[in-house]
């Protein structure tokens, strides 16, 4: 396997609606939102092999205080290679000298973005939102 990183936010739809469907996301079943969600976020890295799209991460930010990753995938068949890894660490090396890079993970995700340095936030904080997908 030749995994190849990209800095890119131009994508197929149908590239995108693949990985996603690959975890099980219900935004796979939106391929064309997700082009312009990726055209629209602050930063997305990619991780190719050949011209499979494998992984993906991406950041909406506020240009000098706050970063917010928002989607982390890796197509379950390349999980356990680092692929998450490297997207994570490319995407808080475009973001160091921010004041705060914040994820919102799932339960069973936890341990791997502590050990990529993130912590569980302090305080009362409480993740909501007014609509949601089913994923």
């Amino acid at each position: 396997m030749n995994v190849v990183y990209k800095d890119t936010k131009k994508f197929e739809a149908k590239d995108l609606q693949a990985l996603f469907l690959s975890v099980e996301w219900s935004s796979g079943h939106y391929p064309e939102k997700l082009v312009v969600a990726m055209e629209n976020s602050g930063s997305v890295f990619t991780a190719w092999d050949g011209d499979k799209l494998i992984g993906l991460i991406n950041a909406l930010d506020d240009g000098i205080m706050t970063a917010y990753v928002h989607y982390l995938l890796v197509d379950p068949k390349y999980h356990g290679h680092g692929i998450g890894k490297e997207l994570l660490r490319r995407i808080t090396d475009t973001y160091k000298d921010y004041l705060r890079i914040l994820l919102i993970s799932y339960n069973d995700e936890v341990g791997f973005y502590e050990n990529c340095g993130f912590s569980i936030g302090k305080g009362d904080g409480v993740p909501m939102s007014i609509t949601s997908l089913w994923t």
